[in-house]
């Protein structure tokens, strides 16, 4: 402590000078917007960069799984362009468009550099951003099953909230009888999730396919969600208890896509003068 305290007596004036200097620094990113922006910018390429580095050398020990579940995407992509189009998908194409006589989908390749699991709030990064044509609320699969929705973006990056979030619920429907409800990660095991809101004359089994609704507009319909594992008829209730065994395997995301429903800003104008509508209400 006595070292510390005669260091910082001797060397008081550089002290003083950093002190200055972050305090200056501070109200200047502060208040004007520009500089803020250009720093958080920068703070997000140099972490970007990290993790993009620190991923390239852990791909390199694990290609084969990789090469597999890019075959899996590749397999997944050609399907749903072929059932909605019913023209066979390029092979080679990064970016796919999916055109139906409601919408149009556009898939942008991405790659997961950084992801939590363990934690109540997961998160994960992608490395691709606004220049890429990433932009919020759009939702993000792989070939096995949905895993969350982008949240921020920046020019070469994006965050996106995990399906392993408990702020955040997904329209999930009963394949089997086309009931559906929520979908809600309780924060307990990162291969499960409750359903939510499935009536009980719903007849349902171990095994029945859990897939996306379509009544968002962040998700396709029938993007594959995981399978019930069990679930109980609790006494005085009208729903079911279901828990629902996900197909997406959160410990090993690597390669995914990026959705971006093209048809979402005219379908958001139209909701957003029903909710002004005081008639409506």
């Amino acid at each position: 402590m006595r070292s510390l305290l005669r260091y910082l007596l001797k060397n008081y004036a550089f002290v003083l000078f950093l002190l200055l200097e972050g305090a200056a620094l501070a109200l200047v990113f502060n208040h004007n917007s520009y500089q803020k922006s250009k720093y958080l910018n920068s703070s997000n390429r140099i972490t970007g960069n990290i993790y993009q580095t620190y991923n390239s050398v852990v791909d390199y020990f694990h290609l084969n799984r990789i090469n597999k579940e890019l075959s899996e995407e590749n397999a997944w992509l050609r399907s749903r362009v072929e059932n909605i189009t019913g023209v066979p998908a390029i092979n080679d194409s990064l970016v796919v468009t999916l055109e139906s006589a409601d919408s149009t989908y556009r898939f942008i390749s991405a790659k997961i550099i950084n992801n939590s699991v363990n934690k109540p709030f997961n998160y994960f990064t992608l490395n691709k951003g606004r220049n890429n044509g990433i932009k919020p609320d759009q939702g993000v699969v792989t070939g096995k099953g949905i895993v969350g929705v982008v949240t921020h973006v920046s020019d070469s990056y994006a965050v996106g909230l995990s399906v392993l979030n408990s702020r955040w619920s997904i329209s999930a429907m009963h394949k089997k009888s086309g009931n559906y409800g929520s979908l809600i990660w309780r924060g307990n095991d990162y291969r499960t999730a409750d359903l939510t809101e499935i009536p009980l004359h719903v007849d349902i089994s171990p095994g029945d396919s859990i897939i996306t609704s379509g009544y968002s507009s962040v998700f396709p319909e029938g993007v594959m969600i995981g399978t019930i594992q069990d679930f109980s008829r609790p006494d005085g209730e009208n729903y079911f208890n279901i828990s629902v065994q996900l197909s997406t395997d959160f410990k090993a995301l690597s390669y995914v896509e990026v959705i971006e429903n093209q048809d979402k800003p005219e379908i958001k104008e139209l909701e957003n003068i029903i909710r002004d509508d005081p008639m409506a209400n």
